[in-house]
This record gives structure tokens, C-alpha cells and sequence, in this order.
């Protein structure tokens, strides 16, 4: 699966001078793949937007060509902190613009990096293998950003992943199966140094998961060994990076055991780790506009200085 590394390093060296990326266009995706791992050619499977009824761009559909979109700090400094992020979307949909674009200009205004990932959204009609396409494009998202650190500004050792929803059980897969051999790749490290998941599915045990993501990622009739691989309270030990976690107690579609479970078991396994709790919100809340909920993003901040992540 070899790069384009031309293509990246002109992207790259662009961004490096202070040219940011203000809207998600097709000049400013980076491909991830030249050839992508296990793909099946379907000729009628085209990349579509979700739009409401007022017309409006919501989220997008039937991702064939996973990239990443950079917005990068104007820094100079090689210490900068990045975070790729992850769409939410129940692994039908990823939600660009609220849980992507809108983030990663929060992010900017704090001095971080980031790079929205649109990656494959779980399928048979393009995929050999569904279960782990996700999985391919975060893997080699993280490889990405951290063979070309040096161009884009980045410490290596300060990339983190960030997930909403199932963009949230995208990120926790991420950070306790970056060691999984799911493609042929080289050396570089697919571990992220840190992890936020916001409102995540994290299980895919009955009674807590999200029966849409669960089905859209292992299918209608999973197997309990592959139900157990990517329930991702299950995965974590004593490596499994620092984690910041937020999710509201009332959240009707993604229960909050799905966090509180996960954080346990990063408390057990002295894992640093900090969540909130909040009284209200649902889900799917962003940044926050209402409700108990809307400060988290000052929380996650501090918890960004502390950690020695924000420049």
C-alpha cells in the first residue's frame, strides 16, 4: 500500500507556510491509500452527501476514498500537539460538519492541530472484510500524520484520536487494537499518545451498545468472540493511552455505561484517565449548545494543559 508521498509532501509543505484549511474540499483531502486495503469495486457505491430538508449538508455517505483533511496551527514550533478526529454517524453516516470541521477549528483557536478523518464507513458492497476498514483507515491515519510530523510542525509523541459516537468506538478500537496486523504496512507506530471520546460507543455487549453501530460494523449475526474483540472495555490494559471521556447521563441513544465502563477499567489498569458526567444533553450534542454539557470543551482544555498538550 505504498503513498503518495509527493503529494503529501507539496500538501504538506503548503500547510507548513500557514495556508489553513477553511472548508472541506477535495483540494485539501489527503488520500490515505493509493491502493485501498481489501476493497471490492462497485461501480454504483459513489460517495453521496446527507442533507436535511432545508437542503443542507449533514453528514456524508458511502465513503469510498478514506482521506484526511488537515487544519494546522501557524507554528513554527516542532512540539505541537494534533488530534485526528473521528465523525460519529452509527458507522452509516459521518457527521462532517458538526463532529469533524467544527471541531478542528476548536482545536486551531487553542493552538492544536488536527485532521478530520472520513474514513469507510463498514459495508460488504466495497469491503472483503467490514469489521476492519475502519480500523485500516484510523491505523494508517495516525501512520500519516506521524511519518510527516516533521512537515507539518507535529512531535510525533503528541498525537492523539478523538472520536464522537461510533466515531467514538472508532477511536477506542484504535486505541486498544493499534497493534492489530489489519494491512501490510511499515514500521511506523499506529498507537495514539492519547485519546478523547466524546458521547462513544464502546461496547458492543446487548443491553449498552448501539444496535445500529454494532449491526453496520460486525453484522446482524455476530459471533460472541467478535462481539467480545470489539466491545473495547474488554481490550484495555496497562497501554492503552490516557483517556478524557465526556457523555450526559441522559444520552437515550448511547447509554453512559458505555464510558463509565471504559474508564473503570482504565482505573484499573492505572491508566490516566479523567471523565465527565453530565446531568443532560442526549446525544449528539458537539461542541454543546445546551444544557448541562456545553462547558466540556473548557474542561477538555485544562485537561490538555495539564497533560503538557497545548503549546
Amino acid at each position: 500500500m505504498k503513498k503518495s508521498f509527493n503529494k503529501i509532501l507539496i500538501l504538506g509543505l503548503a500547510f507548513s507556510i500557514g495556508i489553513s484549511s477553511n472548508t472541506f474540499s477535495q483540494e485539501n483531502q489527503i488520500p490515505l491509500w493509493d491502493t485501498v486495503p481489501g476493497a471490492k469495486h462497485n461501480k454504483d457505491y459513489k460517495e453521496e452527501p446527507r442533507l436535511d430538508k432545508n437542503g443542507n449538508r449533514t453528514g456524508i455517505k458511502k465513503v469510498t476514498n478514506p482521506s484526511i483533511t488537515p487544519y494546522l496551527v501557524n507554528n513554527s514550533s516542532s512540539n505541537n500537539t494534533a488530534v485526528i478526529i473521528c465523525p460519529g454517524g452509527a458507522y452509516s453516516v459521518l457527521a462532517i460538519d458538526k463532529e469533524g470541521i467544527d471541531i478542528a477549528k476548536y482545536f486551531n483557536s487553542i493552538g492544536v492541530s488536527a485532521f478530520v478523518l472520513k474514513y469507510r464507513l463498514p459495508t460488504d458492497l466495497i469491503m472483503d472484510n467490514k469489521t476492519i476498514g475502519p480500523l485500516q483507515d484510523a491505523q494508517e491515519a495516525i501512520r500519516t500524520v506521524r511519518r510527516n510530523a516533521k512537515i507539518w510542525n507535529i512531535n510525533p509523541n503528541k498525537i492523539g484520536i478523538m472520536g464522537f459516537s461510533a466515531g467514538g468506538h472508532l477511536a477506542s478500537t484504535l486505541s486498544t487494537h493499534y497493534n492489530d496486523k489489519v494491512y501490510q504496512s511499515d514500521e511506523t507506530n499506529a498507537k495514539p499518545n492519547f485519546s478523547i471520546l466524546i458521547y462513544p460507543v464502546i461496547s458492543m455487549e446487548d443491553g449498552i451498545t448501539h444496535k445500529g453501530s454494532r449491526t453496520n460494523l460486525l453484522g446482524k449475526n455476530a459471533s460472541i468472540d467478535l462481539i467480545k474483540k470489539y466491545s473495547n472495555e474488554k481490550q484495555i490494559d496497562a497501554n492503552t493511552p490516557p483517556t478524557f471521556l465526556v457523555h450526559a447521563t441522559d444520552d437515550l441513544v448511547v447509554p453512559v455505561e458505555n464510558s463509565i465502563n471504559y474508564y473503570l477499567k482504565l482505573k484499573e489498569y492505572k491508566v490516566r484517565a479523567e471523565m465527565h458526567l453530565y446531568e443532560n444533553g442526549g446525544h449528539g450534542f458537539g461542541l454543546g449548545k445546551k444544557g448541562t454539557n456545553v462547558n466540556w470543551t473548557h474542561t477538555l482544555k485544562n485537561w490538555l494543559d495539564i497533560n503538557h498538550l497545548l503549546p
